[in-house]
């Protein structure tokens, strides 16, 4: 029997539809703007040649989240680049990038690659606020009012559904949950009771006792929950989120916590980011606040590695099939 540990795997959405733009030509691969040997290998193990960045580039893998203007430079240094691989999950960083290029770039990102080790995260958010870990860990008496509140046959509500969403209610499935997804369409997800489209996210709100938030980051999603939203939460609920601060109205939050307009929040992103020393967030008895380390480089990197792997392996063969985690240009992620 093997002892090896399992590790995170990378989850492959379901891919198949069209490219956005005409399939990248193929050739030399830059990986920037700080190459690892993990990244590299990633090409040269797909058949991909990895030289510095010039005028014979065609492909571009960007490793760091926080650099968008280095990308930008990139790509006027190097304009016959025609497909790009992010680092993340998240693009809004890159978004004026992709509106700018997208009309002759493809560009990919890691949606899905890192849904394990976030989903794990949000689960352990959703258990600690529900059993108020966060009064707990500042507390410096015994208490002797019983609180907390079980999972088992809670109804949760899921923002988004992709990667982490599909991963988070996978492991919400112990715990017998009634699961509603809100999402742009009203396809069916595995796991979930019922899905609804995002104009129905009042509707569906007052009764769910949990809010996982794994939607990405867009001009339509900004500040999607607000005071509004909180107002006909249950005074019980939790919310947690994954996603992007921005998706939260933080003042508005703060506000619910104070007044009791929901129990508890469970945040690993923040807005703003990185949330200021003396932040009202941080006496919240209600909040846990994680420094948006749901992934950590040591969890992520191999699996950005099968990524990148993945797509070179796309991209040599020139036929536009096979690429994962295609960022549509139009809907920004």
């Amino acid at each position: 029997m093997s002892t090896a540990a399992r590790g995170h795997r990378a989850v492959v959405p379901t891919s198949g539809a069209p490219l956005p733009i005409d399939a990248p030509q193929s050739g030399p691969v830059a990986v920037l703007p700080e190459p690892t040997d993990l990244h590299v290998t990633a090409v040269a193990e797909a058949g991909g040649t990895v030289a510095p960045l010039d005028a014979q580039t065609r492909g571009l893998v960007w490793l760091d989240p926080r650099d968008p203007s280095g990308l930008a430079d990139a790509l006027d240094a190097a304009p016959g680049v025609g497909w790009v691989q992010l680092p993340f999950a998240g693009v809004d960083a890159f978004a004026h990038l992709i509106q700018e290029h997208g009309d002759r770039v493809l560009f990919t990102s890691a949606k899905g690659a890192y849904a394990e080790p976030v989903a794990e995260h949000a689960l352990a958010l959703t258990l600690g606020t529900l059993r108020v870990l966060p009064k707990r860990a500042r507390a410096s008496s015994w208490a002797t009012e019983p609180e907390g509140v079980s999972l088992y046959g809670r109804n949760v509500l899921v923002i988004g559904a992709g990667g982490i969403a599909l991963e988070y209610i996978r492991l919400l499935a112990p715990f017998d949950v009634d699961v509603t997804v809100v999402r742009r369409s009203a396809d069916p997800v595995d796991g979930a009771s019922r899905t609804v489209t995002t104009d129905q996210l009042d509707a569906v709100l007052p009764d769910a006792d949990v809010v996982m938030i794994a939607a990405a980051m867009t001009s339509g999603t900004a500040k999607l929950f607000g005071a509004q939203q909180f107002a006909i939460m249950k005074p019980s609920a939790r919310l947690v989120n994954v996603a992007r601060g921005g998706l939260v109205d933080t003042d508005a939050l703060v506000d619910a916590l104070r007044t009791g307009a929901i129990a508890g929040a469970g945040l690993d992103v923040t807005d703003p980011e990185p949330l200021p020393d003396g932040h009202p967030l941080w006496s919240e008895p209600g909040a846990v606040i994680t420094p948006h380390q749901a992934d950590t480089p040591e969890m992520v990197a191999p699996l950005l590695a099968e990524r990148v792997r993945l797509n070179t392996t796309a991209f040599l063969a020139g036929s536009g099939e096979g690429f994962v985690g295609v960022v549509d240009p139009v809907a920004g992620y």
